[in-house]
């Protein structure tokens, strides 16, 4: 790489396996540390100081030349980091640029192979891949939405608590019908959407599957286990004859894919005006097995999400015969899921840019 990148400058051919191995495995940590100068005091680098001692007489001139070359290649790699952070002076993360503006007025940013995949993202991925092989589609959400498809669309009343301005973040730009645009709380606000844009589906006999995958927000005390903003998927399926039971198999299979072994679980009736029925779906606690631990408060179940049968008045509302076809919904936090995969004890951490938390995943 380029020693503008703060990674590795070069590729020496060294002579010995020892000081080529460790040359590699300093080069690699260099670029995931904050603060680079620190590589020069890894245990690896003074351990082959101490070989030489251990060596023939006639090998050490050459061992230590090698080292020395490995330990100035480690300098120029810090003094190249600290010159290119001298170089890149703050910028407003605010305000805002695309392609349309020259590449001299963007604001200088550091490589890419400088950081690493968020580890909400990097579970993203795995999440969709299972989902991709039941034969779903996956669609972004959106950030900002208007009334429409956040309330009406989905089967929400006039009048509704949660359509008040003090449980849902609204903004002062309206819509075209003088609406306040809205912080989605759910990814639900795709499901009108995606039941018009995948009708064919349905004419052609085959299934609307698709998951929906986007950034939340929602008016909520913090704590451990509550953030006001998270990610979620949702998950919708519309078909003849499909039933609660279809439902409970497919998130089973789902959660005992994700998790790697044989998921338990179990639901309670529940309202959400968008599905009817409604449950609230537990799963058996993947940590203990039921036998009862923190985590689950010795319960042995985690309650994990809501879902149902999507009700006829949302199909209806997305131009789908209540009469001929049916379908299940879900909406399920991403980052719930990957505290318990990880034993993770505090939301906030996923938000906290905490450099410690994030390493852990790289």
């Amino acid at each position: 790489m380029a020693a503008a990148s703060g990674t590795i400058l070069s590729n020496m051919n060294y002579q010995y396996p020892k000081i080529a191995e460790a040359a590699e495995l300093l080069k690699a940590r260099a670029a995931s540390l904050e603060n680079k100068a620190d590589i020069l005091k890894a245990v690896e680098l003074r351990a082959l100081y101490g070989e030489i001692a251990t060596l023939p007489v006639d090998e050490r001139a050459n061992f230590g030349k090698e080292i020395n070359t490995l330990k100035a290649e480690l300098e120029q790699l810090v003094a190249a980091s600290q010159n290119e952070a001298e170089a890149l002076p703050p910028i407003d993360i605010t305000a805002p640029f695309d392609t349309n503006v020259a590449a001299d007025k963007r604001p200088k940013l550091l490589p890419s192979e400088a950081g690493s995949i968020h580890p909400l993202m990097q579970e993203l991925e795995t999440v969709l891949d299972i989902f991709y092989r039941m034969g779903f589609t996956a669609i972004e959400s959106r950030e900002l939405d208007d009334e429409y498809h956040m309330f009406s669309s989905l089967n929400f009343p006039d009048g509704h608590p949660a359509r008040d301005e003090f449980d849902t973040f609204m903004t002062v730009q309206q819509d075209h019908n003088g609406h306040p645009l809205i912080a989605p709380a759910h990814t639900s606000i795709m499901q009108n959407r995606m039941l018009r844009a995948h009708a064919d589906n349905l004419a052609k006999g085959e299934p609307i599957a698709v998951v929906i995958p986007g950034r939340v927000f929602r008016n909520e005390d913090l704590d451990a286990r509550h953030e006001h903003t998270f990610y979620q998927f949702e998950g919708l399926y519309v078909d003849k004859g499909v039933n609660a039971g279809n439902l409970l198999a497919t998130f089973k299979t789902f959660l005992s894919e994700y998790y790697q072994q044989d998921i338990e679980i179990k639901s309670q009736p529940f309202y959400f005006p968008f599905t009817e029925p409604s449950f609230e779906l537990a799963l058996s606690c993947p940590f203990c097995q039921k036998k009862g631990c923190n985590i689950c408060s010795q319960s042995g179940w985690i309650e994990l999400l809501g879902m149902g049968m999507i009700h006829p008045n949302v199909l209806r509302e997305g131009g789908v015969d209540p009469e001929v076809y049916t379908g299940f919904a879900w909406g399920c936090g991403l980052d719930r899921l990957v505290m318990m995969k990880y034993g993770i004890e505090d939301v906030r951490h996923f938000e906290s840019a905490r450099l410690d938390f994030l390493r852990q995943f790289v």
